[in-house]
């Protein structure tokens, strides 16, 4: 066993060694398991993937919402530039005939929010829901393009 830490292999992880780099922290991971359990509702708000593409005419939000129904998700504006997708996915109630060998699936409240640009039409968003996947469609004003005038040459 060498006694100089190696800093080509990284980090060393042998108890005993007096350079080891590594120390026991019994506190390790707490914080994080802790909040993991506080906010179990955080999966759901991560899992609601959304793709927004600006074409010419519009931008196009698609969400991703397997299982759910158009009437337990909301769109909304707010603020009058700021698209706010929610809703909320429930927990199927537990059988007590069967024993659960995993549970991936999550549930519980989701939202998204998008910060528009200022050539949104915000009164004139359009949202359809069909096979699980929500498209929403905030058309954009149409860029004013200059006035040229041809001006003859003389001489």
């Amino acid at each position: 066993m060498s006694l100089i830490p190696s800093i080509f292999r990284g980090r060393r992880t042998n108890v005993f060694d007096p350079f080891s780099l590594d120390v026991w922290d019994p506190f390790e991971g707490f914080l994080s398991q802790a909040n993991a359990l506080a906010n179990k509702d955080v999966a759901a708000f991560t899992n609601a993937k959304v793709d927004w593409r600006e074409t010419p005419e519009a931008h196009v939000f698609k969400a991703d919402l397997p299982g759910l129904k158009k009437e337990e998700v909301k769109v909304e504006v707010e603020d009058g530039n700021i698209l706010q997708i929610s809703g909320e996915r429930s927990s199927e109630n537990e059988e007590k005939s069967g024993k659960w060998h995993r549970v991936k699936r999550s549930s519980g409240k989701f939202m998204r929010r998008f910060r528009l640009p200022e050539n949104a039409k915000v009164e004139e968003v359009k949202a359809s829901m069909e096979n699980g996947v929500l498209s929403v469609t905030v058309p954009k004003v149409p860029e004013k393009k200059p006035e040229v005038k041809s001006i003859n040459i003389s001489g």
